[in-house]
């Protein structure tokens, strides 16, 4: 009667959809005594851990209740403590279930234990557990090696990772999929890339998990080649039917700065748009200055019966008004948010300030700032201090510093912004007293650094950058340029570089900036016909920006910049950007 009802039950798991259910169970199970038989009993308490309608914490009141749980029994609740917002609390379970005398753990103990590492980021807690799969002799098993490979990716660890993965006797497609992401979200897309190349050359086939890594890597780099490459392969392998690859797709185009190919996959896909589909490609718009097109794509979305705007559809929206300056527009679609039953959020706030602030109504940003439902954050205070730079505002200026003191902010560009809006109104003393503030509090510098894509190969700059082995050739080529530029009336804007040096080392410093000798690079090994794409890790300077201007005019190329924020495309003197940038 007991393996009847069992098994009965057992079948009748899958149709459980409520937490009332799972406690209709319970009280069954009690009732009849069936709680002690293992079977019954570890997957009720998996369902109750687990399931996005369970209740981790009835089901550990259902575990303590147990005289000698069994290992599937610690499994459920480790699966469900790793799945929840304290994934500590899973390696804690684990560390208590080998003190035990009943049970030992198995693969998918450590398994989960490893997924709990992940994500709380436990180095040292990963690695032991790295030991005890090993002293198990659970090596051989890929499904656990493979998540020890995206465990160690996520913790930030690659080398481990690519170590892990190396030694691995047998692999899966998964287990090439969690190193190709690791790397791609990581510092490594570089690596990414190369073995997403060695998979395909293994004769291992890639899936759609694959190239959303790959793609990944692609957009980090600006590697537009690349990712021409990545969207062959998806269509030979008719991988464009899935709306992940496709937004990945549009991503990685408009972040290598081709937002006409990004337009060309969202007009053409074969499935249908998701939200993200249409977010993606009004953010890409916006990223390159398209503006109107993104107003009126928005207003298209708005229009379909499939998808309706959300908060991320007004972020990109503004964010795409605040790149191309337009203000109304921007200002109209902020204020018709609540109505559209969307509540703008700290960021949508942030954009609207950063949009009056670049079109100097600085008084209205500040008022906003004063007065939101929102505590304001550092960014929204860096764009302030920004525009005050622009505008030469000095009182407003002084007050987004303070508060960006009072935050904790120790960032070099808001010192260099204050510094220089008081060089310029004299104000020698209060430029002093900002450079020593930061001795004082030892702020440091970002180090920009820049890539350039030539023939397939990224070529990365830093400052003054001699570690190329055509450096020579660069620099000469820079001269050149000096030389060429000076013609057209160009001045070295010396106040962008933030050293007590003399004027002329002021020069030089600007003169060798990453993203001038990226495009040094670009002019002498790409032809003439082929615009010169680089990305750079931070805003591109003022200085940088009049230079690339008159080298699109003086060389008759074109050329394409991505900084943090934004593409600049130089052509012919002009920039994509209206100088509002």
């Amino acid at each position: 009667m007991i393996t009847t009802t069992a098994a009965t039950i057992n079948s009748l798991l899958p149709k459980f959809t409520t937490l009332a259910h799972i406690k209709q169970l319970q009280s069954i199970l009690f009732t009849t005594g069936l709680f002690h038989l293992p079977s019954s009993r570890s997957k009720l308490l998996d369902l109750c851990a687990v399931s996005p309608f369970g209740d981790l914490i009835f089901a550990t009141q259902l575990f303590l209740q147990i005289h000698s749980p069994t290992t599937n029994d610690w499994n459920a609740i480790i699966r469900g403590q790793a799945q929840s917002p304290r994934p500590t609390n899973a390696i804690s379970t684990y560390k208590s279930l080998l003190s035990t005398q009943s049970s030992t753990p198995d693969a998918l103990s450590c398994s989960f234990a490893l997924k709990a590492c992940a994500r709380a980021l436990a180095l040292s807690e990963a690695r032991q557990l790295h030991s005890h799969v090993l002293r198990r002799g659970f090596g051989s098993d890929v499904l656990l090696q493979t998540t020890l490979v995206d465990g160690y990716s996520k913790i930030g660890v690659l080398d481990d990772a690519r170590q892990v993965f190396d030694e691995m006797p047998k692999r899966d497609v998964a287990s090439w999929n969690a190193l190709i992401a690791g790397l791609a979200q990581g510092s490594r897309p570089q690596d990414a890339l190369g073995l997403f190349k060695r998979m395909r050359a293994e004769g291992v086939r890639a899936n759609e998990v694959t190239v959303l890594g790959a793609l990944s890597a692609c957009s980090q780099l600006g590697a537009l080649v690349e990712g021409g490459g990545v969207e062959g392969f998806v269509r030979e392998e008719g991988l464009d039917g899935n709306v992940q690859v496709c937004n990945a797709l549009i991503d990685m185009y408009a972040k290598c700065g081709s937002v006409r190919k990004a337009r060309s996959v969202f007009d053409t896909m074969r499935c249908g748009r998701s939200i993200v589909t249409w977010n993606t490609m009004i953010m890409g718009l916006g990223m390159h200055g398209h503006g109107a097109c993104a107003v009126e794509l928005f207003y298209e979305m708005s229009r379909t019966d499939s998808v309706k705007p959300d908060a991320v559809s007004y972020l990109a929206v503004l964010c795409a008004c605040n790149h191309a300056g337009l203000v109304e527009d921007g200002l109209y679609l902020f204020k018709s948010m609540e109505g559209s039953g969307v509540a703008p959020n700290v960021k949508h706030y942030g954009s609207v300030i950063d949009l009056l602030g670049r079109s100097g109504r600085i008084d209205e940003a500040y008022h906003i700032i004063a007065s939101m439902p929102f505590v304001p954050d550092v960014i929204m205070w860096q764009s302030l201090l920004g525009a005050c730079k622009t505008y030469g505002n000095v009182e407003i200026a002084e007050r987004a510093s303070r508060a960006l003191v009072e935050m904790g902010s120790n960032n070099c560009g808001d010192f260099v912004l204050l510094s220089n809006l008081y060089a310029s109104h004299e104000r020698w003393g209060d430029v002093g007293r900002v450079r020593e503030a930061m001795r004082r509090i030892d702020v440091k510098k970002v180090p920009g650094f820049s890539y350039i894509e030539v023939e397939g190969l990224i070529h990365k700059f830093v400052n003054g950058d001699k570690s190329h082995s055509n450096w020579q050739e660069i620099y000469r080529k820079l001269d050149e340029i000096g030389f060429k530029i000076k013609a057209y009336g160009y001045v070295p804007e010396t106040s962008y570089v933030f050293h007590d040096i003399g004027e002329e080392d002021k020069q030089n410093a600007l003169c060798y900036h990453s993203e001038k000798l990226a495009v040094a690079f670009g002019l002498i090994s790409t032809s003439s016909a082929t615009p010169i794409q680089v990305f750079k890790n931070l805003r591109i300077c003022g200085d940088c920006h009049v230079v690339i201007k008159l080298i699109s005019k003086v060389y008759e190329r074109e050329i394409i910049v991505r900084d943090r924020a934004r593409f600049h495309h130089f052509k012919e003197g002009s920039c994509s950007c209206d100088d509002y940038w």
